[in-house]
């Protein structure tokens, strides 16, 4: 699972995960891992839950990773932040510092409030791609993954007005 931003809601779904692999959190609120589907008629009574029916990958199988422009391990990140009860992410703590941010592409023309030195550096867009993509790739062989999942954490930008670059792809890239 790659999380683009490495605040609150990343670190706090990373210690979570964490909590319920060694035994010290219920997955209290993932639909994922409590939440059943009904199959058939009401009258049936089925209702087996969702990770039985749908091949999804184990908490135990997630390998976590991502981007900020903050420097700080997924500990510290989640000690700012603040969400989770002190106690819990000393549990944890160990393996949170074991997560460390990639550099992240960082434009201040889209988040004015925030600055942070750990931020790619590129001629142009798609070089920064590149840099992103390369990072997809690393992370994606050395933890020997068939898949991914990327979640957007970051801080919300600041809107843009549609154009014609974003009327397809080929106009995209040829922006980057």
């Amino acid at each position: 699972m790659l999380l683009v931003g490495l605040g609150a809601v990343s670190t706090t779904t990373i210690a979570g995960v964490l909590a319920i692999r060694k035994g010290l959190a219920k997955p209290i609120g993932s639909l994922t891992q409590m939440g059943t589907v009904r199959l058939g008629k009401r009258t049936e009574g089925r209702s087996p839950k969702i990770n039985d029916v749908v091949p999804l990958s184990s908490l135990d199988d997630l390998v976590f990773g991502g981007w900020d422009i903050f420097e700080e391990d997924c500990y510290a990140a989640a000690r700012t932040a603040g969400v989770i009860e002190p106690s819990l992410l000393g549990a944890v703590r160990s393996d949170l510092e074991k997560i460390r941010p990639w550099p992240a592409v960082f434009d201040r023309r889209y988040v004015k409030r925030l600055e942070g030195p750990n931020v790619k550096k590129g001629k142009n867009k798609r070089e920064l791609a590149e840099q992103v993509i390369e990072d997809i790739r690393r992370f994606k062989q050395g933890n020997q993954l068939d898949r991914l999942v990327m979640l957007w954490c970051g801080s919300t930008e600041a809107f843009m007005t549609e154009s014609e670059v974003h009327a397809s792809v080929r106009n995209f890239e040829r922006a980057l």
